[in-house]
């Protein structure tokens, strides 16, 4: 049987049109305003007060000319951002709602999030399948978003697939909203909401620690049900300070609110950990990588914390020769947990194979693919960071595989892939 693989004409690509306001820092931080820099803003605040209402008025109309047009809500962003500046400068006053207003829109600044590229997606089963017919689903696709400095951050994109396996993604909002924590300056176990204003589609996760704040890459997402039937959401990522690099989770039951905790344990320190869609005797388990070229299955009662590890798949075949990795979480089939993977052969081109682990012991291998599934080729190797597909996760619909691919580390493309088509491509 020939592998039998249907490519959507559709791509997404980087948009710089796509912004959000964000916290514009007078430091690289807010916790690292030393003495100058907290001058500096008390500079700015006390400028504000020598206003007179009425001048606030005109400058916020100057203001809302350029801006309220582009954004939802600014006034409301603008009178939050001001109560976190006065919090930072330790300053409590009574003031015109135009003062306050203004203050915090001296330090907001519109940020376009995708303008660099967009990439490395992962797909799940959407929270919310009411109101679809036989044969259809509804899906949530998380998508690697990277803007100015290239800063990664967790964008969304919402969509059904047909029972005839078509696809269709819904238009986005025309505002993204940037999603908040209500904790002042976090760095572990901490939560952020979506604005009730914005649909998942119109939601942006951006960093928000120390340990972040260069980006949040490569989420893969899970739909995971627990033993008692409870479902919630995965979501393992990068975190990448600008200097290293760890493994953070995302929790979330229905994208509304976020947990974002870090992992710790020795196998925290790597890259692309990717979770089974359940409990595993009991356990989590996870795949990742651990020496930088082959794949672990890890069990852990604590989903946070990750040690150890059984080696299962090791660098074989020409087209993954100098590394592998997982593209995303196992699906469970009658056959076993098929898994996606990624190889990098010669000249760094990155291509998607598979693998096929046994049910009751995930640790055995069954079958791997031999020759890549999907590889770069004229019509999709240019790009950012040429010669790369990559995946962060795929989706089960029927008897296929709904595929959405990063080209490049530029732009995103999606496939259809006969799951018994591909079980034999394994050997």
């Amino acid at each position: 049987m020939s592998l039998k693989i249907h490519n959507f004409d559709l791509r997404l690509a980087p948009d710089p049109s796509r912004v959000v306001i964000r916290p514009f820092h007078i430091a690289p931080e807010p916790r690292d305003l030393n003495v100058t820099q907290m001058d500096r803003a008390k500079r700015i605040v006390d400028a504000v007060l020598e206003m007179t209402t009425e001048e606030c008025q005109r400058n916020l109309a100057v203001v809302d000319a350029d801006f309220a047009s582009r954004h939802w809500q600014t006034q409301a962003v603008y009178l939050r951002r001001y109560e976190q500046i006065m919090a930072d400068l330790r300053m409590s006053l009574e003031l015109s709602r135009p003062h306050q207003e203004l203050i915090g829109a001296y330090f907001c600044h519109e940020y376009s999030y995708v303008a660099a590229a967009i990439m490395n997606p992962s797909v799940v089963a959407h929270p919310d399948q009411s109101g679809m017919r036989k044969g259809e689903q509804r899906f949530v696709m998380s998508l690697r978003a990277v803007g100015e400095g290239h800063i990664s951050s967790i964008a969304f994109r919402e969509g059904i697939l047909t029972a005839d396996g078509d696809m269709r993604l819904w238009p986005q909002p025309t505002f993204s909203i940037a999603a908040e924590s209500r904790t002042p300056h976090p760095e572990a176990d901490f939560d952020v909401f979506r604005s009730e204003a914005a649909p998942i589609s119109g939601t942006v996760l951006f960093p928000f620690t120390r340990a972040q704040r260069n980006g949040l890459e490569d989420c893969r997402l899970v739909r995971f049900v627990d033993d008692d039937g409870k479902a919630s959401y995965f979501g393992s990522y990068t975190a990448y300070s600008g200097t290293g690099i760890g493994s953070e989770l995302l929790q979330t039951d229905d994208f509304t609110k976020f947990r974002l905790s870090p992992m710790r344990g020795a196998a925290s320190h790597n890259k692309g950990m990717a979770f089974f869609p359940r409990r595993i005797d009991g356990d989590y388990a996870v795949i990742g990588r651990q020496d930088g070229e082959s794949l672990f299955f890890m069990r852990s009662n604590d989903k946070l914390e990750w040690n150890g590890g059984v080696k299962i798949l090791a660098p074989k075949f020409a087209w993954e020769l100098v590394q592998i990795g997982n593209c995303g979480s196992p699906i469970e089939l009658d056959e076993g947990w098929l898994m996606l993977t990624h190889g990098v052969g010669a000249m760094r081109k990155y291509s998607i194979g598979a693998v096929l682990l046994d049910k009751q012991n995930p640790a055995k291998v069954l079958g791997r693919t031999a020759r890549p599934l999907l590889s770069p080729s004229n019509e999709n190797r240019e790009g950012y960071v040429p010669n790369v597909l990559y995946t962060c996760g795929s989706m089960r619909h029927g008897a296929w595989l709904f595929l959405p691919y990063g080209v490049a580390d530029s732009t995103v493309a999606f496939a259809m892939v006969e799951i018994q088509s591909l079980l034999g491509e394994l050997s």
